[in-house]
């Protein structure tokens, strides 16, 4: 990885962060692909636009419903 690239993780991270008033270091729990068969959902305010087949990052189970996730764009 190069310098650059790091860089832009770490603003990532950084503003990922602040958005979700999350504290500590984001560790990654497990990862997990969005059905190939959904209907794509565009998102709006905290929610997540997902694709098909899309691969996330799950970063903290918040309820039974939700979850706290980033794409591989670190969204």
């Amino acid at each position: 990885m190069t310098p650059k690239e790091s860089k832009k993780k770490e603003k990532a991270d950084r503003e990922f962060q602040k958005k979700f008033k999350f504290e500590g270091s984001i560790n990654v729990l497990t990862q997990m692909m969005v059905d190939p068969a959904v209907v794509e959902k565009r998102g709006g305010g905290k929610d997540l636009p997902v694709r098909r087949g899309e691969i996330l990052d799950v970063i903290q189970f918040t309820n039974e419903e939700q979850l706290l996730c980033r794409n591989s764009q670190r969204r």
